[in-house]
């Protein structure tokens, strides 16, 4: 493993226990939400803490959600693949990514106040990734050979601490310590086209740490009206062994994130909330870059070079909070994105198909005597295809890979139960 200012060796060890799931989001490769009550009400909780994981959306929820522990643990279960038409090279085809079906993903936190005032929390979990897997390779009429496939995992570990300035505002500062794992197989054949031909394909599993904070605060504009603000910073990260695939040398930073939050007691029992959130996909090379550079000549991995083209994603999230009785509430969400993948950048997103874009919720919390609460929740995120439009330039290689275009889609469903425990 390559040498780290960071403490890689702790967080392989948590990583090796979590990676069987960090595997697969919604907004582009970040999920939805984290912990199982925000994913209930589609990824909300800017201005709605509602449990020991309200740190990785907004820090500042640290310090309201009293002393608890969560643990929980979510099945997703994606569906994605490409289809390549009207390609001088080959006949249209339809191309499975699901090899593996299933992922599991664990995330747990903890909330703790320390003065009246003042708490402190730890909140771990998986920030998004990708996986991908295609047992027939959709690039082997090109050349490639073997199954294709690309697996990016991401764990973060946030402590954090939030203040209580007053009863109307209240600031929080987490820490987030990333770690990112990946690997690539199947598509030595760009190995042509780029600056370290032996660092594009098949290097097995690298891995890089690194440090980021997010900032938050939550303010009280008038009786039942919440308003919450977050910002998140981008995090360096490089993985060496594929430095001839991902621009600028490997370079694969984690965006700058950031949003608002609103939330509205419309009555006793019913809280209704809404987040906007902006993920800077572009300003990230490996990531926004276009791909375009390549069929003109410049290499992969190189500064500036080619990427997957994505676009930042702006998404509107909804939902409600219901107390149903004292022992159950219910909740329920929909969140509705912009699409970060172009028409035109879908030949290399194949790879990458983080196309869906809009999301349906439901959840719910059974508190248990004791101080207990049983959580759970159910999310579709709807189907949606990029259909490719002069994504595959005609010609042969260098500079042409036979016209057509690359289609891509995806639909994901995940199920997901937590407990927490009032301390």
């Amino acid at each position: 493993m390559k040498e780290s200012p960071f403490p890689i060796r702790p967080l392989s060890l948590v990583a090796v226990l979590l990676s069987p799931a960090l595997a697969l989001a919604t907004n582009g490769y970040f999920p939805a939400g984290f912990g199982v009550k925000s994913q209930g009400v589609a990824g909300v909780g800017i201005a709605l803490p509602q449990d020991a994981l309200a740190a990785a959306t907004n820090p500042a929820g640290t310090a309201l959600v009293g002393d608890r522990a969560d643990l929980g643990l979510t099945m997703i279960v994606p569906r994605r693949g490409a289809e390549i038409v009207g390609n001088a090279f080959g006949a249209d085809a339809r191309y499975s990514g699901d090899k593996k079906k299933n992922f599991f993903v664990p995330d747990l936190g903890y909330t703790r106040r320390v003065t009246p005032d003042t708490s402190v929390g730890l909140a771990v979990y998986p920030n998004g990734g990708m996986n991908v897997d295609y047992s027939s390779n959709p690039y082997a009429r090109f050349g490639a050979s073997g199954p294709a496939g690309v697996d990016l995992k991401q764990l973060f570990i946030s402590p954090s601490v939030a203040h209580r300035i007053n009863d109307v505002h209240t600031v929080g500062v987490a820490l987030n310590v990333a770690y990112q794992r990946v690997w690539a197989k199947g598509i030595g054949l760009f190995g042509g086209f780029s600056s370290a031909p032996a660092n594009v394909s098949d290097q097995g599993t690298d891995s890089t740490a690194g440090v980021g904070l997010r900032l938050g605060w939550i303010g009280k504009l008038a009786p039942g009206l919440t308003l919450g603000a977050t910002w998140a910073s981008r995090i360096h990260g490089r993985f060496d062994k594929y430095k001839g695939l991902f621009a600028d040398g490997g370079g694969f930073n984690i965006p700058e994130n950031y949003g608002v939050g609103l939330a509205f007691e419309a009555t006793p029992a019913l809280t209704l909330a809404a987040d906007v959130q902006n993920i800077r996909y572009s300003q990230v090379g490996s990531i926004g870059n276009s791909v375009a550079s390549l069929f003109t000549g410049q290499p992969l991995g190189v500064a500036h070079g080619a990427g997957f083209g994505w676009k930042d994603m702006r998404v509107l999230k909804l939902g409600f909070v219901h107390q149903t009785r004292p022992d159950l509430t219910l909740r329920g969400g929909l969140s509705f994105a912009s699409q970060p993948v172009p028409s035109g950048e879908t030949f290399l997103n194949i790879l990458a198909p983080g196309v869906v874009r809009n999301h349906l919720t439901f959840g719910a919390t059974w508190a248990r005597p004791g101080g207990g609460e049983l959580s759970g929740f159910i999310s579709h995120a709807f189907g949606q295809t990029v259909r490719g439009s002069g994504s595959i330039p005609p010609g042969i290689p260098p500079g042409g890979f036979g016209g057509g275009n690359a289609n891509v889609h995806m639909k994901q469903t995940m199920l997901g139960v937590s407990y927490g425990w009032t301390l």
